[in-house]
């Protein structure tokens, strides 16, 4: 794969459809609805589908594996972000004045304040295409286990060490984290759901293809 460090990169060659790896995975594409954020599709998502390069695609096959076994199943709301839609969301945080998901995602912050706090960046790790959002469901119940905090609630409450919550949730948290670090992620100190795979094979490199499986079959 030609690789340019300056810009974006339009190659989906060592990229796969999560699907393909784990086809029992559960996938809501949040970015691709209107329920997120902002509160409207974001630029470079054309398909409901998650993408991630093949060496995450591997390690997280073996991860659902784990789980399933413990009786657990996966639910995948983002994995690898087109760099234009990062960029959607800085130009979203600077310029546009629409606050209509605030009391769903960020109730008690102004949305300038997300950026300096860490939970968007001008620059994500998404883009490189080895990092997965995702909690799990209860295989017997169907339902999701309760992580104390919903999906992309920008809030301490949410980072995956805050001991605000029960000890239920706790430990559902801990279930998700043991087994995706145990199979080569590593987790950040604010989201309870994001993970990289420690040995990413592209970790300067960001990518701005669109999210398509037309697009990465080509």
């Amino acid at each position: 794969m030609k690789i340019d460090h300056k810009n974006e990169v339009m190659d989906p060659s060592g990229f796969v459809l999560l699907a393909d790896f784990v086809p029992n995975i559960i996938q809501e594409i949040r970015y691709y609805s209107t329920y997120n954020f902002i509160g409207e599709r974001i630029d470079g998502y054309e398909e409901p589908c998650a993408i991630l390069t093949k060496e995450a695609a591997r390690s997280l096959k073996s991860a659902a594996a784990e789980l399933n076994v413990q009786g657990y199943r996966m639910k995948v709301f983002d994995a690898y972000r087109p760099a234009r839609a990062v960029k959607s969301f800085v130009l979203w945080g600077i310029e546009d004045q629409d606050i209509r998901m605030k009391s769903y995602f960020y109730p008690d912050l102004e949305k300038q304040e997300l950026f300096a706090r860490g939970y968007i960046a001008s620059r994500s790790s998404h883009s490189r295409g080895s990092t997965v959002d995702l909690t799990l469901l209860n295989m017997n119940t169907g339902k999701e286990l309760d992580m104390g905090s919903p999906f992309d609630l920008f809030s301490p409450i949410s980072h995956p060490d805050c001991r605000e919550i029960t000890e239920e949730q706790f430990e559902n948290r801990m279930i998700l984290q043991k087994v995706m670090i145990r199979n080569g992620f590593v987790s950040i100190d604010c989201e309870w759901w994001h993970f990289t795979l420690e040995d990413e094979p592209y970790p300067d490199t960001y990518f701005d293809f669109p999210v398509s499986s037309e697009y990465l079959r080509r």
